[in-house]
């Protein structure tokens, strides 16, 4: 979803990870399904709802490219989800909540999810639930800002859907004075921003091609 709200440029003027890496989505589908693995996703998602500063960069990413090989994601044709975006739409902070709990129990690395819950507990005043999502964002989107650097196919961005995309623009602050190319890519497809010559990588994964 395109959402251009609320304190995205706040969110991120503040936090960042110092290192990139090479995403391994072979290795990452491998260690999240093994209990013995320090990576294994029940480990992990145990510490992102209980506590998700204690989580590293690198155990984002498990988490947030690790939404590729799960099935019990949600969609965003989902009815539950349109219920959910419908809700936000009329300012129905309260139903936002509502929905957007259940659905977080059953996606919590859902980013639209996320972001409809900040909304709301924002706009009711709700500090506690409110920063809890935020670090939990702060995670998930620090991942995605750490898989490259965007100067280039090799260094791309990589991102699970277009509607991160969207979101990582934001965060970038890529604006509509950009001018989108595309072109496909093997398990994906490249996004090229470009303004005066600057060119910005975006790649989507499409894994299930």
């Amino acid at each position: 979803m395109k959402y251009h709200f609320f304190l995205l440029l706040v969110f991120f003027s503040v936090f960042g990870f110092s290192q990139k890496s090479k995403i391994d989505l072979k290795s990452i589908e491998k260690n999240l399904k093994n209990p013995d693995s320090p990576y294994n996703y029940e480990k992990l998602i145990f510490k992102y709802k209980g506590y998700p500063k204690s989580l590293d960069s690198i155990e984002a990413q498990y988490l947030y490219y690790g939404r590729n090989f799960r099935n019990d994601k949600i969609s965003a044709v989902d009815e539950s989800f349109k219920s959910l975006t419908d809700a936000f739409k009329q300012g129905n902070f309260e139903e936002c909540i509502r929905l957007g709990k259940v659905l977080y129990s059953k996606d919590p690395t859902n980013l639209d999810i996320l972001l409809v819950l900040l909304r709301a507990y924002d706009s009711r005043k709700e500090g506690n639930n409110f920063m809890h999502h935020l670090n939990q964002f702060r995670l998930l989107t620090g991942g995605i800002k750490n898989s490259g650097n965007g100067s280039s196919e090799k260094t791309a961005y990589l991102v699970n859907s277009v509607g991160d995309e969207y979101i990582l623009l934001n965060i970038l602050n890529i604006g509509k004075d950009y001018v989108r190319g595309s072109q496909p890519a093997k398990d994906g497809m490249f996004d090229i921003w470009e303004k005066d010559g600057h060119k910005l990588y975006i790649k989507i994964l499409y894994l299930d091609l």
